[in-house]
């Protein structure tokens, strides 16, 4: 007869935030090198330096695994950017892309047709990545009216987000050239601030 001590289920020990960080950096390395649809637990267990149990028993499938990866590579909260004028805030944002263009091109290549077929990682991806752009730059619009730069918030600015992020990913393919700070800046200053100011 099976004693209670038998009985009760094991502890696992727990990863620590760091740890966990590790794992979902590798995850994301491992998803711009071979794309969503070939990437493999075994392949992102090997560059963790963990055990595809490990993967498994924190994430519980592919999807959920890359879907908390890109979460936790989300961009700076929004309080976090405050340089006292609409076009320093826009800009401020314009140059944190530029400088993870190169990864961030790969990472929504490695995304682009998984997210049409998978719910779940579709979430992930607004809510990590499309989300909180469009909560900077409403954030940003609203101080702008507060200070007077703007009367009121533009209908442009609705549109702001996703074109920024567009730009990521299209630059390649337009010109086969990354998205860097100067064109950003030469998008904000002749399309982004007359759009904006013209209410």
């Amino acid at each position: 007869m099976a004693t209670d001590e038998a009985a009760a289920p094991v502890k696992r020990p727990r990863v620590t935030a760091e740890r966990e960080r590790e794992v979902l950096a590798a995850t994301l390395r491992a998803l711009s090198d071979t794309g969503y649809e070939a990437l493999s637990m075994d392949d992102v267990a090997t560059r963790a330096h963990c055990s595809k149990a490990t993967l498994y028993r924190l994430w519980h499938s592919k999807a959920g695994l890359v879907s908390a990866a890109v979460r936790n590579s989300g961009p700076v909260r929004p309080t976090e950017v405050d340089t006292g004028s609409l076009r320093g805030d826009l800009i401020t944002v314009a140059a944190r892309l530029a400088r993870h263009a190169t990864e961030d091109s790969r990472l929504y290549a490695a995304l682009s047709h998984a997210i049409l077929t998978d719910d779940e990682l579709a979430a992930a991806v607004r809510t990590a990545l499309f989300q909180p752009d469009t909560e900077h730059v409403m954030r940003f619009i609203d101080r702008a009216v507060e200070r007077g730069e703007l009367t009121r918030r533009p209908a442009a600015a609705e549109f702001l987000p996703q074109t920024m992020r567009s730009l990521v990913m299209s630059r390649p393919a337009l010109d086969g050239t990354l998205l860097d700070s100067d064109y950003l800046a030469r998008f904000i200053d002749d399309w982004v601030m007359p759009a904006l100011l013209h209410t």
